[in-house]
């Protein structure tokens, strides 16, 4: 009869003397490095057969690797197949990796990405934003799984006022994507969430594989409340990362992302809180002091009569010195324009003056007896008439000579002519 660690130990022995040295090609999935530097993950059949084997690759040989693994990579492992004796399991020693090209998962996520990527169903200007103060926050996930209670303990811890609304489905299979279309298209007609939240725990490819569905990848875009993706870890990404209003890298950070905290919002609120009772009390200070004023303006009308005689007084002085000032500019205004016309009336009788001397002179010039008085005699004949020519005198004609000083009566005795 065999014990159990014998019958292990053996099967072990078996399996190291039968495949002591081999190569295997397969799938990546679920790989992960640990804080020692060890890797392990699962390696699935290429051809889609169901079947894996669970392998370790030991530091020193994870070291030496040429490229950065990842799920859904095709690749060829050279190494031994052991049995991990405390468990019992079948695991694939790997000494060696190398690329044997992309797994069948990894190459229909990157074609549906590009396809959907050409629609514009990732374009950043069709993401919608949160609502800031949710009042109730929608869940599409499973009802079995740890991520509910995740969510829903860290809502109640961030913001305890916010409802939790579920909207059970399936996350993993393949029924999970028509599940996930289901519930979401239950949100959009019930219409009583602010924000949806898509969640999942983490996983390999295929384990996501749900929310790299097509038909949940349009669901989500057709979701006419803003979605929030929280699938996987934060180096898991699916492709309703791309198309959801706002991808968080886990389902807890999904639910701190979509609400905010409670504590922020009471101090928030303590803020504005304390700059409206300031306002208002600043506001009644005023309008109190408004009122004071008037009290004391209605219950002494004698100060208000006083104040209106002194503004009045303030103006009757204003006007008289108005007025004085307007009548003295007046009056010197019309002293100077008097001594203006007394200079210009001086002047012109002066010129008068002047005039009146010329003609004088001139008429005194032209005065007969200032002619007779340089020698000269006016001579008429006895009738008065004048004698201008020696042609109108004769012999023995009487005639009369006025001088400058008396009168002569003469006798004309002969006549000779300056041209005789």
């Amino acid at each position: 009869m065999w014990g159990v660690a014998a019958l292990v130990h053996a099967i072990s022995d078996t399996l190291t003397a039968r495949f002591a040295a081999c190569t295997v090609r397969g799938e990546l999935s679920g790989y992960a490095r640990a804080a020692s530097g060890h890797c392990y993950f699962t390696l699935k059949d290429g051809s889609g057969d169901a079947a894996t084997v669970r392998c370790a690759m030991f530091k020193r040989a994870a070291s030496l690797l040429p490229f950065v693994p990842a799920d859904g990579q095709q690749v060829q492992l050279r190494g031994r197949v052991a049995v991990y004796e405390p468990r019992g399991e079948l695991q694939f020693i790997v000494e060696a990796m190398q690329r044997s090209g992309d797994g069948l998962l990894y190459e229909q996520f990157l074609q549906l990405k590009k396809k959907l990527e050409s629609e514009g169903l990732f374009e950043a200007s069709r993401k919608r934003p949160l609502v800031s103060h949710p009042r109730r926050i929608g869940i599409v996930t499973s009802l079995g799984g740890a991520v509910l209670h995740d969510v829903a303990t860290t809502l109640a811890r961030r913001s305890a006022q916010v409802e939790l609304v579920v909207y059970p489905s399936l996350v993993q299979g393949p029924e999970a994507p028509a599940s996930l279309v289901a519930a979401m298209e239950a949100a959009s007609r019930r219409s009583e969430v602010d924000t949806l939240l898509l969640c999942r725990g983490g996983g390999s490819i295929e384990d996501l594989w749900a929310f790299n569905d097509e038909r949940v990848v349009r669901a989500i875009a057709a979701c006419p409340v803003p979605v929030v993706s929280g699938v996987g870890h934060e180096t898991d990404t699916t492709l309703a990362d791309f198309v959801a209003d706002l991808r968080a890298p886990t389902p807890t950070a999904a639910a701190e992302l979509c609400a905010p905290s409670r504590f922020d919002s009471l101090a928030m609120l303590d803020t504005a809180a304390a700059a409206m009772h300031r306002r208002v009390h600043r506001a009644i200070d005023t309008q109190a002091q408004r009122l004071d004023t008037l009290a004391m303006r209605s219950l002494r009308p004698v100060d208000a009569v006083r104040r209106q005689a002194q503004s009045l007084n303030l103006w009757s002085l204003r006007l008289v010195a108005t007025t004085q000032r307007r009548l003295s500019t007046r009056t010197q205004a019309l002293q100077l324009s008097a001594a203006r016309f007394q200079r210009a009336s001086a002047a012109s009788m002066q010129t008068a003056a002047t005039a009146l001397d010329r003609l004088e002179a001139r008429l005194r010039s032209l005065d007969p007896a200032v002619v007779l008085g340089r020698g000269y005699a006016w001579v008429s004949d006895e009738a008065g008439r004048p004698l201008v020519s020696a042609s109108q005198l004769r012999v023995g004609q009487s005639v009369r000579a006025v001088l400058g000083d008396g009168v002569a009566v003469a006798q004309v005795t002969a006549v000779t002519t300056t041209s005789g």
